[in-house]
């Protein structure tokens, strides 16, 4: 007996000794880790580091959060096609700068409602008495009645509420992340399943303007439905012409969401082993359509524990089980104190998440304006004095507009299919989240120089020919891969930064909150910067302000390191980490 306590106190005091050092390594060894890249990491733990599409576990799990994403943000991406052209409708005796205010208001009432309240739906994902599932379900059928009301407002008070409405209970984004880390629990399928989000948001981007556009007053764009005497053509068309794409998208989340309810299962380690209503209704329809036992299917899915304690008989077969059966069953109630959550690695990368989403924001607002404010007159042109003094824009008109925007989101999408992986698989996400950075104030540096290329447009307000658009792909492109490799990134290092996977839906609400808030900011700001630069005849100086932001979040990366999600440990923690081990 006391040999035995003897060998216990040793394996206590190795336990203890092995905890403060993890606790250490990451601070003390945060330059040599951004040097060195997750699959080198892999490697030197005799882990697999291939990790392709096809590989990717419960992607039947992954498919429902990327439409879950994509339809969340298709209706704000739609919105952007007429929400101009619905303001003026409201109120016909509105100048173009008052409607253009408006909507700027209309996008910040969204934005500014998730950041008050995006940190909630996370801690309600991390409680026990809510869990990721239910904040996802509210968030999707709450947006969607939003939706329905917006479309239907008949003043810029009511549509204000609607959006603002929409916005506090839509918790979606930071808690699709947070089930995306729990279900892909090993590193090397990280890059690949994180970059869903980013997907559908160019997929939204591309997708939701072209639909808003067709959409939106559809007895005009669609006479032959929507017309006069045509089958669908309603009076409520005649009274409320910019409801249509609204209904549309409430449908689609109506939709998603039902999709959810019945087929995605909790990540929560707290709503482990708890009841699901969704996944026993869809257990007995299958039953009905399949005519099967589904009660005997899993007594069969019962009988083949391994010795990890993992559901199935081989890995093959683990990707058609539950999450919940293959995780270890055991539930833990201990929850890091909210005082706690706020480590030097939490605080420093929410700040570059911030530098990051603001220059995000702020350079979407800025090309929009910018390819549209007319070519310089000839006495401006006359008073420039290169490389600094020069003003006006591209001139283009809203068709070719929307088909540059368009073109960003079409190219984001193959540069993130097929770029991304290889680039992450090389450099690892901190090292690629670094080196890339700087192509962003690179991209924002050149950009003004647009206004100041020859042109071979007919009209002198406009710029064309093909010397114009071969340096504005070339801008587009910097932006496009810059942006490929660091969104993805940026989630996996916030995801990663959480110090106790107990409060990871608290800190990815955090992300959601910070980059809420810093998305509407961005835009506000920079358009001031815009119009003030505009007045000086000094276009390049709103430009090259949003590459200085920029460049702070260049700095801001150098303080950051990638995390492992689990660095605090609570008490008894480290017995369970030791006898685990």
């Amino acid at each position: 007996m006391e040999k035995r306590a003897m060998q216990m106190r040793h394996a206590r005091t190795t336990s203890l000794n092995l905890t403060t050092a993890e606790k250490r390594l990451p601070q003390e060894d945060s330059d040599h880790e951004s040097d060195s890249s997750d699959a080198e990491s892999l490697k030197s733990k005799g882990e697999p580091t291939n990790s392709t599409w096809m590989s990717l576990p419960r992607k039947d799990q992954l498919l429902i959060l990327f439409l879950s994403r994509l339809v969340d943000f298709l209706q704000v991406a739609s919105l952007q096609a007429y929400v101009f052209f619905q303001l003026k409708s409201l109120d016909a005796s509105l100048s173009d700068a008052q409607v253009s205010n408006q909507a700027g208001m209309l996008q910040g009432a969204f934005t500014g409602a998730q950041i008050l309240t995006a940190f909630l739906w996370g801690k309600a994902a991390d409680a026990s008495w809510c869990g990721r599932k239910r904040v996802l379900l509210i968030g999707l059928l709450g947006t969607a009645i939003s939706c329905i009301g917006y479309g239907f407002a008949t003043s810029f008070a009511w549509a204000v509420f609607w959006r603002a409405a929409g916005g506090g209970i839509n918790g979606t984004v930071g808690i699709i992340r947070t089930m995306i880390a729990e279900i892909t629990v090993e590193r090397k399928h990280q890059s690949r399943a994180f970059l869903i989000l980013p997907i559908s948001f160019s997929a939204a981007n591309a997708l939701g303007p072209l639909m808003g556009g067709l959409l939106a007053d559809p007895a005009m764009t669609l006479p032959s439905l929507f017309g006069e005497g045509a089958i669908w053509g309603f009076g409520w068309i005649e009274k409320f012409p910019y409801a249509l794409p609204s209904i549309l998208n409430a449908t689609m989340l109506i939709i998603t969401a039902l999709i959810a309810f019945l087929a995605l299962e909790e990540t929560s380690i707290k709503r482990k082993g708890q009841g699901d209503m969704g996944l026993r209704l869809a257990t007995k329809i299958k039953g009905l359509l399949f005519r099967k036992s589904a009660t005997q299917n899993m007594y069969l899915k019962l009988q083949t524990w391994d010795s990890q304690g993992r559901f199935g008989q081989d890995e093959e077969n683990d990707e058609e089980l539950p999450i919940a059966a293959l995780q270890q069953p055991k539930e833990t109630k201990r929850t890091l104190p909210f005082r706690r959550v706020w480590t030097r690695n939490v605080i420093f990368t929410l700040i570059t998440e911030a530098f990051f989403d603001f220059q995000l924001g702020a350079f979407t607002n800025l090309w929009t304006l910018f390819l549209s404010t007319p070519r310089a007159s000839v006495e401006e042109a006359a008073h420039r004095s290169l490389p600094w003094l020069f003003t006006g824009g591209l001139g283009m008109p809203a068709a070719t507009v929307g088909v540059a925007t368009a073109l960003l989101g079409i190219l984001g999408i193959i540069l993130q299919i097929f770029l991304y992986p290889p680039v992450h698989a090389r450099l690892g996400t901190l090292r690629g989240f670094r080196w890339f950075m700087p192509l962003f104030p690179v991209a924002y540096f050149l950009a003004p120089y647009l206004a100041v290329l020859p042109s071979t447009s007919e009209t002198p307000e406009a710029a064309s020919g093909p010397i114009v658009w071969i340096y504005m792909v070339v801008v587009q492109f910097l932006s496009v891969m810059a942006r490929t490799i660091t969104l993805p990134a940026s989630i996996i290092l916030l995801n990663n930064c959480s110090p106790h996977p107990s409060v990871l839906g608290l800190v990815h609400g955090l992300g959601q909150s910070v980059s809420a808030g810093f998305r509407t900011v961005g835009p506000i700001v920079g358009g001031w910067w815009y119009g003030t630069s505009l007045e000086k005849g000094m276009v390049g100086a709103s430009w090259w302000a949003v590459a200085f932001v920029s460049a702070l979040g260049c700095a801001a990366a150098m303080l950051i390191y990638e995390g492992s999600g689990h660095e605090i440990f609570l008490e008894g923690e480290e017995d369970e980490k030791l006898l685990e081990a």
